[in-house]
């Protein structure tokens, strides 16, 4: 999987990351994935909402995928939650 048409959310507004999936698609993406971990999880998920109610219209979520990634820290290693929703037009 190439790494181009993917949007990595952090926590920056909404409406930041559902320009930057607009703006994949305006420049002739097929679909973008939208990747998150941790609390952005529910960041990332109104980004795929907004974006697909209010945007563009025709876009739809083609698969979600979930996962577990070990993170190293100083306090030891914990697990955190991983998302990739990816939407196509």
């Amino acid at each position: 999987m190439t790494e181009d048409n993917v949007v990595y959310i952090g926590n920056k507004p909404v409406m930041n990351y559902v320009v930057a999936v607009v703006t994949q698609f305006n420049n002739g993406a097929s679909e973008v994935t939208i990747k998150a971990r941790g609390r952005a999880i529910s960041r990332a998920v109104d980004v795929a909402e907004v974006t697909k109610n209010r945007f563009l219209v025709d876009s739809k979520v083609k698969d979600i995928k979930i996962a577990t990634e070990k993170m190293a820290s100083e306090r030891g290693e914990s697990n955190v939650s991983t998302m990739e929703i990816v939407m196509t037009k």
